[in-house]
């Protein structure tokens, strides 16, 4: 990758971290899933609301290092709207980016989640940028390991 667009990953990284989207929490008729990196020290808690087999909403809290709170802002973006199904794709998709293979790049727009592929160089920081994508399977009902 090159030093520019390391840099832009970087700040795109950094943003979802001090900026995060869909922070915070939902209201009732929702399912919450509470998990912890114990590694790193993050910790996420998302909120789903799942309608007619879709996601309708997502949101957000926890903290921990960047990389783990900006994927959870990236993911609750990405999966609004997607059918469970999809969503687990969509999972899976990443979770190959994570692990440095081949990965489906046309299906879904993977946007700002593409600046997270450079995580897999760093085989220890992989869970942080999963756990939100892991909590999201639990929550759906679908959760497999990587």
């Amino acid at each position: 990758m090159s030093s520019n667009l390391d840099q832009l990953y970087r700040q795109v990284i950094m943003d979802h971290y001090k900026n995060p989207r869909n922070k915070g929490q939902l209201g009732e008729d929702t399912v919450t899933i509470n998990m912890n990196n114990p590694t790193c020290g993050d910790r996420i808690q998302l909120h789903l609301k799942v309608e007619d087999g879709k996601i309708a909403d997502a949101k957000f809290d926890g903290e921990g290092c960047s990389i783990s709170l900006a994927s959870a802002s990236m993911m609750t973006q990405s999966v609004k709207g997607l059918s469970v199904e999809d969503a687990i794709k969509f999972a899976h998709i990443f979770y190959d980016m994570m692990l440095g293979k081949d990965y489906d790049d046309t299906t879904f727009d993977l946007g700002d989640i593409e600046a997270l592929q450079g995580v897999s160089k760093f085989p220890a920081r992989i869970k942080c940028a999963t756990l939100a994508w892991k909590a999201m399977e639990k929550g759906v009902g679908k959760e497999e390991e990587i």
